[in-house]
């Protein structure tokens, strides 16, 4: 069944090379971000995982835990970790989730119900296992994004779009296009303007459907 937006995630208990536990244990009262691969020791991989250590106070600034996956195991991980901290210049202090039995890429919906690891696999045969996905503390799935394999993960997007659905969560507005934090925000349609104007005060009329106002806060 695909994982869509809202769903609560599937709290699979995960081995990981810092440990086992439940996924939803581990989110706890925390944003999580689930970055996904098709397999360790990969070029383009390996850069990501480096700039997501090095954004690591960028995460606890905004409450956010981070842990990768890979469909290959613990031991492999823990000897990936080694490049990638050489690349990324800083220690890696996520976990990274072991799924050669790719429980978790075909329970988040990356691989179909069918999908095996063929001997002498390569990246290609799990290449879809490429997404972020951005999950509340309430445990649902709040955002997603899937990438090819030739192409590296923008973080300043993952962190633009991190800080898009908190606002909106805990502001009750939306966000426009190419916005960062500290911009004007949208007021939702469903408010009236007197309501509106009680929440958020002064607000322009864009459109009658589209009324911005200043980031509350």
């Amino acid at each position: 069944m695909a994982l869509r937006i809202n769903d609560t995630i599937p709290d699979l208990t995960v081995e990981t090379d810092q440990g086992t536990f439940s996924l939803h244990e581990w989110i706890g009262d925390s944003w999580a971000i689930l970055f996904s691969h098709p397999k360790d020791f990969t070029p383009v991989c390996t850069t990501e995982f480096g700039a997501v250590a090095r954004l690591s106070a960028e995460w606890e600034k905004r409450g956010t835990k981070v842990i990768g996956v890979s469909v290959d195991g613990v031991e492999d991980h823990r000897k990936w970790k080694g490049d990638i901290e050489a690349v990324g210049g800083v220690p890696a202090g996520f976990p990274i989730i072991a799924d050669p039995d790719l429980e978790l890429s075909k329970a988040f919906d990356m691989l179909p119900a069918e999908a095996y690891l063929p001997e002498g696999r390569t990246p290609a045969d799990s290449a879809t296992v490429r997404s972020v996905f951005i999950i509340g503390p309430d445990k649902q799935l709040k955002l997603m994004m899937t990438y090819p394999m030739t192409v590296g993960r923008n973080f300043a997007e993952v962190l633009r779009a991190l800080d898009a659905v908190q606002t909106a969560a805990g502001q009750g507005v939306a966000t426009p296009a190419d916005w960062i934090m500290g911009e004007d925000v949208i007021i939702p349609a469903t408010l009236s303007d007197e309501d509106a104007r009680a929440k958020f005060g002064d607000f322009e009329t864009v459109l009658p459907y589209l009324r911005k106002t200043r980031m509350p806060g």
